[in-house]
């Protein structure tokens, strides 16, 4: 390895042995933090769908709602969340919600947009077929638009969940007294470079999984999709 090969001081870059050995050693410690960020990461991405959802049907079905939201949903996504933070701190304080709150906003914007473009894809002629044969609006709306839409949902899912873990650590930089976020600043302050290294294989290992796991979950939810995916490759 490299950092062998050029002597380079554990202080500057550890080896991956050293940080895989002190993951192991340290094993209770990245868990019990990594389950205070999943926490946030879950309540947070879960509360982004609550109303992200609701928000883009919304916004397909009422012209109005689209021009005057989307402006603001753009305006909101260009601040950057770390200029949010402090903000979030002084109105709700340091606990669960400010984290919850950011790992909300910073997973929101890819979320709703495609969720906006999955219910706009449905094909004009079929929606005009449902209406010329009487099939009320709800309908079409869970029996074509929702299906087509779904591969648009699950790719936002996809970006969202590991934006949330994103938003959850900026969160503990700011404001926190648990977390992984929280945990890298203590082992930062004291030059403990093989924990600060640690903890980021920790956060890139619980956003893989939680990638796998919307993965997982698109899969069952329409394996015609994949199917017809997999015949196509071929």
């Amino acid at each position: 390895m490299l950092t062998v090969v050029l002597e380079v001081p554990r202080y500057l870059l550890p080896s991956p042995v050293d940080i895989l050995s002190r993951m192991a050693t340290d094993s209770q410690l990245l868990l019990s933090h990594s389950l205070t960020t999943l926490t946030e990461v879950a309540l947070g991405f879960s509360l982004s769908l609550l109303i992200g959802i609701p928000l883009a049907i919304s916004i397909v079905y009422s012209k109005y709602l689209a021009n005057s939201l989307y402006p603001v949903l753009i305006g909101i996504q260009c601040i950057p969340m770390v200029s949010i933070a402090p903000i979030l701190v002084i109105w709700f304080g340091y606990g669960l919600t400010t984290k919850v709150l950011l790992a909300c906003l910073i997973s929101f914007f890819p979320v709703v947009i495609n969720a906006v473009n999955g219910f706009r894809s449905l094909d004009k002629d079929m929606h005009d077929l449902g209406r010329s044969i009487g099939i009320s609006e709800w309908k079409i709306f869970y029996y074509l638009r929702l299906p087509n839409a779904l591969p648009h949902l699950f790719a936002g899912f996809k970006v969202g969940i590991t934006l949330a873990v994103v938003g959850a650590i900026v969160g503990e930089f700011v404001a926190s007294e648990r977390g992984l976020g929280y945990l890298q600043l203590t082992a930062n302050a004291r030059l403990d470079t093989v924990l600060v290294f640690a903890t980021l294989f920790a956060l890139a290992i619980i956003g893989m999984i939680l990638f796998l796991l919307v993965h997982v979950l698109e899969r069952l939810v329409m394996p015609w999709y994949h199917a017809n995916k997999a015949g196509g490759d071929r």
